[in-house]
């Protein structure tokens, strides 16, 4: 008596337990006998199956179609095509349509229908280009002729000027260094005058500093008696040229 009532215990909590789903339903293992067999049979024997559920020919909304509501467009369905008509027929009418839309597209203008049959289109000349190398078109403009009375209209409305003398040059206080390269001879580097002192080169290199230019350094250089003097220190080598000046720039271009 005492196992039957742990037994009886067990059996309720099988009852009451939930099923558990089968892992294989949804993928064909669930099928009714029914399908299964008609199947089988069809695999064993080549029988074909039964057809799935036709489509539906409910036609679909005409508004879209430019109808009312409710109403086929002309011809029939829109799924089917007019009664009596071949698909040749069909297509004939799918291009005049497509045709026409691209002509109300184009402002009313025909499209080019682009074939390799069509000729090359007729190139036109470009009014910005000139062709004043083309010899042909050139000589159905212009002749000898032409081009004799044209440059003598201009020679008659031309105005020659003389050219004349530079006006002097105006004097002013400061030594002309243009004149001074041309009033020598000699090359930069060239001892002319003599200069005594110690560490020339070493002062004239911290006095030349002072100058934005060595033709600012040559004009001092010579307001302060220079080249016969260098009270300021600018010409250690005695060569007349203060602080790398060179007077060979002014000659060539004279000479050229």
């Amino acid at each position: 008596m005492r196992l039957i009532y742990p037994i009886l215990a067990l059996g309720l909590l099988a009852a009451c337990a939930p099923q558990v789903p089968d892992s294989g339903r949804g993928v064909g293992f669930d099928d009714p006998a029914s399908l299964r067999a008609e199947r089988d049979a069809a695999l064993t024997t080549g029988t074909p199956l039964a057809p799935p559920a036709a489509i539906s020919s409910e036609p679909l909304d005409a508004t879209a179609q430019g109808g009312a509501p409710g109403e086929l467009p002309p011809g029939g369905s829109i799924l089917e095509p007019p009664p009596g008509t071949s698909p040749g027929d069909e297509d004939a009418a799918i291009a005049a349509e497509a045709a026409a839309a691209l002509a109300a597209a184009n402002s009313g203008e025909v499209p080019l229908q682009a074939s390799p049959s069509n000729p090359a289109p007729a190139a036109v000349n470009s009014f910005g280009i000139s062709n004043e190398n083309d010899f042909s078109a050139v000589s159905e403009r212009r002749s000898i002729e032409s081009d004799a009375e044209r440059i003598a209209r201009i020679r008659q409305v031309r105005t020659e000027v003389a050219p004349t003398a530079l006006p002097p040059r105006p004097e002013d206080a400061s030594p002309n260094i243009v004149n001074y390269a041309l009033s020598t001879s000699h090359p930069k580097g060239t001892r002319v005058h003599s200069r005594s002192g110690i560490n020339l080169v070493a002062r004239a290199q911290r006095n030349c500093a002072k100058y934005a230019s060595p033709d600012q350094a040559q004009i001092a250089f010579l307001e302060r008696g220079g080249p016969d003097r260098d009270r300021l220190g600018l010409d250690p080598d005695g060569d007349g040229y203060a602080c790398a000046w060179d007077p060979a720039p002014f000659r060539r271009a004279v000479r050229h």
